[in-house]
This record gives structure tokens, sequence and C-alpha cells, in this order.
């Protein structure tokens, strides 16, 4: 099969041990990323099984009717990128593992290095050491401060347990099924939403982004924040309504942020507003982005690939397409 897999940034894909799967198969890889449908389209147009790295790149309407070699999209995790429904009526399978029941520790691992570094002021000592100085700044200890996990699920639940381990209070907020779940496992939920905000040294973001949750962070749940409070995403950057984190951070409350997401990705030539306060932390969107999972997440992407060429689809989020085929 003729297999083309999408913005390998670091071209990595090639270095795991999973890409063994592949042999005997014609596979290209892209390093680069486009959204640009006609150049998206030259590259695509042999390709029979498209592997895509999580939301990278769009695969909508425009795309899809000039890709007329397509026939599986494979990939891992939600899929709000992809137009399913024209996939269907254009014969495309498209199969996603959402390996259900197993969070993201690396996501989680990457948020709560951003919680230390942001509030120890790691990546500044570093800068002012490496400039001569010695101990600029005065950090923030965890111990004993209000961490507020916003949706306990999968990921969240993680943090809450790292939050525990050094010895801060958790505090939860979310809907009635994510508060029923940190109850059952011993964690607190906040008075109220209001509350959340006003009374949490640390707020990490752990939603699901769908059109229910987008901007569900007002700029007055921001401007309720201690100012020496810190707000963490790592989830995605449209659960904050748009402009509003900037905004918060120039008005001083919260105090600070540290950012793994963006509204659109990937940033270039610092080209986004938060890069340019001295009281955000960002981060280039490395929360899933570690050697093992990148051979979890591709080990499944190759399956389900190898799955079709062997007459036997897995994971299809798309079952009609089968009786149409």
């Amino acid at each position: 099969m003729n297999i083309t897999i999408l913005d390998d940034y670091q071209d990595t894909v090639r270095t795991l041990t999973c890409f063994s799967k592949l042999a005997g198969h014609n596979v290209t890889i892209w390093n680069d990323h486009t959204k640009d449908v006609d150049i998206l389209a030259g590259r695509l147009k042999d390709t029979e099984a498209l592997a895509l790295i999580r939301e990278r790149t769009p695969i909508r309407g425009p795309l899809l009717e000039k890709l007329l070699k397509l026939r599986i999209i494979s990939q891992r995790s939600v899929y709000p990128h992809i137009d399913v429904d024209i996939c269907t009526r254009r014969g495309v399978i498209v199969s996603s593992d959402m390996h259900p029941g197993r969070p993201s520790y690396a996501t989680a691992e990457l948020a709560w290095g951003l919680i230390v570094a942001a509030l120890r002021h790691i990546p500044q000592e570093v800068a002012a050491l490496k400039a001569g100085r010695w101990q600029s700044t005065l950090g923030t200890g965890l111990h004993g401060r209000t961490l507020g996990v916003y949706s306990y699920g999968r990921i969240g639940s993680v943090v809450a347990g790292y939050g525990k381990a050094f010895g801060m209070k958790v505090l939860v907020w979310g809907r009635e099924a994510s508060l029923a779940r940190a109850h059952a496992e011993g964690y607190a939920s906040a008075r109220s939403r209001e509350a959340f905000f006003e009374e949490c040294d640390v707020i990490s973001l752990h939603l699901r982004f769908n059109s229910a949750t987008r901007g569900i962070v007002t700029a007055a749940d921001l401007a309720r924040m201690k100012p020496t409070a810190l707000l963490v995403n790592t989830s995605r950057a449209g659960l904050i309504e748009a402009g509003a984190l900037v905004d918060a951070l120039k008005r001083g409350r919260p105090g600070m942020a540290a950012a793994d997401v963006y509204e659109e990705e990937p940033v270039l030539n610092a080209a986004h507003p938060l890069l340019a306060l001295d009281n955000a932390l960002c981060t280039p969107h490395i929360g899933y982005v570690t050697r093992s999972g990148y051979e979890g997440m591709f080990g499944s992407i190759f399956d389900q690939i190898l799955a079709y060429a062997a007459g036997k689809p897995v994971n299809v989020v798309n079952p009609e397409v089968l009786k149409l085929r």
C-alpha cells in the first residue's frame, strides 16, 4: 500500500521500533506542516492509507474530494479535524483507537513540570545563571497550596494524584459526573464555580474540547483568580475565551500562566502574543510527545492500517462505510 504520514515534526516516526510493521509497504513521511488544500492534495494524490498525528492537519471536504485513491485514515483519539460524513460518502474508512481508560501520563507529567517550572521560576533562573547572575528571583512552593483540577477525567485524575503527593489541597470542578468520580476517590469539590477560581493557587485545565466547552473559561473567571495564582493549559487553547488569557495576564489576574496549546498550530517565528509576556511559560504542544507515547500511538495506527490491508478493519468510527464498500 501507499502510506503517508503527515506532520512528523522531529522526523521521529522512522526511528520507532513499531515502524518495522510497515515493512514491504511504500511509506512517505512529511516533516513540515501545511494546511493548504492544493499542496496537501499534491502530496497525497497516490495515498491509499493516511496516518495522522492527532489533530495537526484538518481533513475536510475540499481535500477529501481530491484524494481519489484514499481508502483509510488511521489515527488515535478524538477526530474533530476529520469530516467523517464525507469520508463515509467517499468510501474512506476512519479507524481511530480511542484507548479507553488509558490516560496520557506524558501530558499529566508535562502539566506538573510546567507547574513546578513556573512557580519556581526555573527558566528565568537558568537563563540568569548562564548570564552570570546568582539567585535572581524568589519562587513559590507547592506544599500547603491549593490545586484546582478542572474536570476529573483520565488526565485530571492523574494530576490530582500528583498534587496530593506534593502535599497540596486538591479541589475539583466540572460536570456532575466528573465531581462524582472525584468524590468517590476522596477529592473535594469547590463550593461553587466562582469559589474554584477565587481560592485555587494553581488551576490545571483537563477538559475535552468540543462545542460545549469552547470558551468555557471566561474573562470573568480569570479575573477572579489571585494575582499570585497560576493557570495551566495542556488541553486545548479553545477552552479559554478568545483573547482572554493574554488580557488577564496583562492585568495581573492570574499572575502567571503556562500553556502547551494554541489556537493555531504550529506557532512559528514566535508569532503568538503569549510568547511576548514575561509571566507566561510556553511549550510547543509537547504534552503527549514522548518516545514511549509515540510507540504506543503509532503501534495502534499501524495495526489499524495492517488490519485494513488484511480485509479486517478495526476501530472503525464510520461502520456505515463497510456496508457501502
